[in-house]
């Protein structure tokens, strides 16, 4: 499964890991390595007139009040979250 939010598409972010050194000397700087910071996703599962849909969900959508409208049922489920999940492989 692709670690990506099936409804504002957020996805791993990259960054640099770098270790403190408590030197400053330039042959002693901090080493610098690639990492990825990875989106906080969860499993939700909504309930919609066709049935029970799961999603994968970054947190920050699910606080979102859009989110909540959607789920309490004030706002139809938009189609794009009804369709098969396409990760643009």
């Amino acid at each position: 499964m692709a670690r990506v939010c099936q409804v504002s598409g957020k996805k791993a972010n990259n960054a640099k890991h770098i270790r403190h050194r408590h030197s400053g000397q330039w042959k002693f700087r901090a080493p610098k390595k690639n990492r990825t910071q990875a989106a906080n996703l969860q499993r939700v599962t909504i309930n919609t007139p066709n049935g029970k849909v799961r999603l994968t969900v970054a947190t920050d959508v699910l606080k979102s009040p859009d989110f909540a409208s959607v789920l309490c049922g004030l706002k139809p489920v938009p189609k794009a979250w009804l369709r098969k999940v396409d990760y643009g492989i």
